[in-house]
């Protein structure tokens, strides 16, 4: 069965992205909770940051899981990234991603590198930021596999990375790795801008698909765009996908009214999927 899981940032230097929920950890899960949602989608600025009693306590509380757990503050606030052209920074960029894959697999659920992946250019060619990304993310795939749970990768596009652009582009990095631990996002944001039938390249992933966030063509909560969903929930049907279905949404017009359509799309197109 596809579950349902909202977004929640604790990230002040990410204000203004793509999150449905800011900051106040307990009112999210309140409203998350409320309106139906199996699941949430952290954001922290550093595993430090979160309290894990409290959020256990809040997940017990309101019967909720942890979905998974984003890494983006690791570029956001830190700047280091795994492609880096200095060691040091993507040492620092993997111990990040190491405590967020802690943190996150105490509560059963997978870490996400998805900005972590940085650009190649000026410093370092491409064939070298690719292949110190599938080093870090080999390693930190098996990390992860001590707490019985995957790492996820995420292709973004072009405008955001030029590493990992495409499905395509995520799954060669995946065989490439050789670690069998290691599971794709797909955002059907970026897919929308970079992919020419998502749903034939989810198709192409198959078991590997780990994570979707779901969202619209314009980042705001599905329903709020152009994108055709009934292509891509068959190809997801088809592919026997049993994960998340995240809304990784701009909190519009308010963060109270992006989760209501959020969870009104999610039932529209998964409910018995």
């Amino acid at each position: 069965m596809i579950r349902s899981a909202v977004t929640i940032s604790l990230v002040e230097q990410a204000r203004g992205g793509p999150f449905v929920f800011w900051h106040d950890l307990a009112g999210a899960c309140r409203a998350a909770a409320r309106l139906g949602f199996d699941a949430i989608e952290l954001f922290p600025p550093s595993a430090d940051a979160v309290d894990a009693a409290l959020l256990g306590r809040l997940l017990d509380e309101h019967g909720l899981r942890l979905a998974a757990m984003g890494t983006g503050a690791g570029w956001v606030v830190h700047r280091a990234t795994l492609t880096s052209a200095e060691a040091p920074v993507r040492e620092r960029a993997r111990e990040f991603v190491r405590s967020i894959v802690d943190l996150a697999g105490t509560f059963g659920a997978p870490a996400i590198v998805g900005s972590l992946q940085g650009r190649w250019g000026q410093d370092v060619d491409r064939p070298t930021a690719l292949a110190y990304l599938i080093e870090g993310l080999a390693s930190l795939g098996e990390q992860a596999r001590s707490h019985g749970v995957p790492l996820l990768f995420e292709p973004l596009n072009r405008y955001e990375t030029n590493v990992a652009c495409t499905i395509a582009d995520g799954l060669s990095i995946l065989r490439h790795s050789g670690s069998s631990n290691l599971r794709l996002l797909v955002d059907l944001f970026h897919a929308n801008i970079e992919e020419a039938d998502i749903g034939a390249s989810i198709r192409s992933a198959g078991p590997l698909v780990g994570h979707v966030h779901f969202v619209d063509s314009n980042r705001w909560p599905a329903g709020g765009g152009h994108i055709d969903f009934a292509p891509i929930v068959a190809a997801l049907r088809d592919i026997e996908y049993q994960g998340y279905a995240s809304a990784e949404a701009l909190p519009m017009p308010d963060s109270g009214a992006a989760a209501e359509q959020a969870m009104r799309a999610f039932r529209r197109w998964f409910k018995g999927a």
